[in-house]
């Protein structure tokens, strides 16, 4: 039997970090919506233990890539010996603060629990996920969303009226930020560090709204470092807002900045002006809302 599922990406309209716990974490709240951009897993029944491919080298394919440690995961759950096959095809930047990479676990605990018969109920999966890292319980479920805690506590939303009609850009720089690395460097940044608690709550009434409104209130403590380190972030998104963008920020921990116009035209003519501006080495995509 073989299964093949899209594995989605989100992005950030808000990360707003409130401090450092004691167990090593970051305590936050943030509020995340789904984008229409994919990678593919196929899964394949046979074989012994668990056999992964991926159509980018520079991917590992043994226990440093959250697949691997998904499907194992599952596997020791349900306690299933059957050998497995997965094949990755990689479509969403690395190191991008779009969380492919926990996507692709979410569906990977998904697809295998589809293919062998759904020996775990979906509250099962959902403790699964939040172990394997905090971004992947939000692609167990459909709906944009607020998290808490480190961002594994999940609670699904209906889809925001302000975004209705609203086209993303997405743009990738060529170079990645280290999640690890950004989370350490807020020290320097005090505000950043301790953010003032309530806004998750405060920016979902402004999407209820219209666009202009709550895209104003979008916001990112990871952006004290990341934009400190590497300024071009900055001018994208002075460049975003001065032709167009509704709003602008990076998402999660960086390095993908986002936009928002109304409209696929708008999007498009936006994604042509910032390529004349900035060159076409960046990766682009536009996806709808």
């Amino acid at each position: 039997m073989t299964l093949t599922r899209p594995s989605g990406c989100k992005v950030n309209l808000l990360l707003n970090i409130l401090g450092k716990r004691a167990d090593g974490f970051h305590e936050l709240e943030t509020v995340m919506q789904s984008v229409a951009l994919h990678d593919e897993l196929t899964f394949q029944r046979g074989g012994s233990g668990i056999q992964l491919s991926c159509s980018n080298p520079a991917l590992p394919v043994d226990s440093a890539n959250l697949v691997h440690r998904a499907a194992t995961a599952f596997l020791e759950s349900a306690r299933i010996a059957d050998g497995i096959s997965i094949h990755l095809t990689k479509n969403i930047p690395m190191a991008a603060g779009l969380g492919g990479g926990s996507g692709n676990a979410a569906i990977t605990l998904v697809g295998l629990n589809e293919i062998f018969g759904k020996p775990l109920s979906s509250e099962q999966l959902f403790p699964i996920a939040a172990r394997l890292g905090s971004d992947v319980p939000f692609f167990l479920q459909h709906q944009p969303a607020i998290a808490i805690g480190r961002g594994e506590q999940v609670e699904s939303l209906e889809p925001f009226a302000a975004l209705r009609g609203a086209w993303m850009l997405l743009i990738h720089p060529g170079f990645g930020i280290s999640t690890p690395w950004a989370y350490q460097s807020l020290a320097k940044f005090p505000e950043a560090l301790r953010g003032r608690p309530g806004r998750a709550r405060e920016l979902v009434a402004l999407l209820a709204g219209d666009l202009t409104s709550a895209g104003a209130a979008f916001y990112n403590s990871l952006e004290a470092p990341a934009l400190h380190k590497h300024p071009i972030l900055a001018l994208y998104q002075e460049f975003l807002r001065a032709h167009g963008a509704t709003a602008t920020l990076m998402s999660g921990s960086g390095s993908a900045t986002f936009a928002l116009v109304r409209g696929q035209s708008a999007a498009e003519v936006l994604r042509e002006k910032f390529i004349a501006k900035f060159g076409s080495a960046n990766w682009t995509a536009l996806a709808p809302l």
